[in-house]
């Protein structure tokens, strides 16, 4: 179930056609002076509960087109059930409350006017674990752009090789196209998922902790990949790993739960290289340095 308020009525910005609605959008003013790019997602007092328990607690930021946004924090903290929020995923958690605005080029995708489902056309997500279809990495790929109507061999032929060359994954499985992609090694597989995403030609990409269940090797080149992407794509991040954080995001948004480990709660927005360099709460700083977490 969700909760919001309606915007005032103002000149509605050309992005509302994508979610099939046009609704009033904040003014884009870039939260940082240095940044020059637009914002394309803005969370104003977003709140998730979970029956009576209260997960995440009024969170405003913006996120910027063609960045990579990273969200830290222990577990518990609320950085999935934010994650959730930019695409509205926790509509299909059964028992999740969310209140407040999410602005997707400056409509608000809370808004019951507005076809979830042509939310996540425009933001994709790729989860956790890989998680390929019983089927070859061909129809993985193609899975998407079936649904949305494209057919054709030529045309869906197109559409794939292009995702798989995207998500750096054609030269090593263009002559595996009928294999199954569950065959496939776990990097492999979670390349696969984001080029099924890519095909689908989003404009922003979910990726919940992507690279949890892989080697070093594998992350590396996850890693390589989202720098990569981000030139086409506007990329939020969920990682428990520092490192990664400091090596792929441009800015960093850390989280941290009250003391009773409920109603998480954005402790520090900003560049990545002043979070980790110049922290401004000092909780950021201990987090960042290890000593809790």
């Amino acid at each position: 179930m969700r909760e919001t308020t309606t915007p005032g009525k103002q000149e509605s910005r050309d992005g509302a056609q994508a979610v099939g609605v046009s609704l009033g959008g904040l003014p884009y003013r870039p939260a940082h002076s240095a940044e020059t790019a637009p914002v394309v997602l803005r969370l104003d007092k977003v709140g998730v509960s979970y029956g009576n328990v209260p997960a995440v607690n009024d969170v405003s930021m913006d996120i910027y087109k063609n960045r990579i946004t990273a969200l830290i924090g222990p577990s518990g903290c609320g950085k999935s059930s934010i994650l959730r929020c930019l695409n509205r995923m926790n509509d299909l958690i059964h028992s999740a409350r969310v209140t407040g605005s999410v602005y997707l080029d400056g409509v608000d995708i809370n808004s019951d006017a507005v076809d979830p489902v042509q939310v996540r056309r425009h933001v994709g997500m790729v989860f956790q674990k890989p998680n390929p279809f019983p089927m070859s990495v061909r129809e993985n790929v193609a899975f998407g752009p079936k649904r949305q109507g494209t057919s054709g061999r030529g045309p869906l032929n197109d559409i794939v090789e292009k995702a798989l060359r995207s998500a750096a994954l054609w030269d090593e499985v263009a002559d595996k196209m009928a294999q199954s992609g569950t065959a496939l090694s776990g990097g492999q597989q979670q390349r696969l998922c984001i080029a099924r995403v890519l095909a689908v030609r989003p404009e922003i990409i979910l990726m919940d902790e992507p690279c949890s269940a892989l080697d070093p090797v594998a992350t590396l080149k996850i890693e390589d990949l989202m720098r990569e992407l981000a030139r086409d794509y506007t990329i939020v991040i969920v990682t428990h790993n520092m490192q990664q954080a400091a090596r792929v995001s441009d800015y960093t948004a850390f989280m941290l739960a009250s003391e009773h480990g409920v109603n998480g709660q954005l402790i520090e927005y900003g560049a990545t290289n002043e979070i980790f360099t110049n922290p401004k709460d000092k909780r950021t700083e201990d987090y960042i340095t290890g000593r809790f977490g």
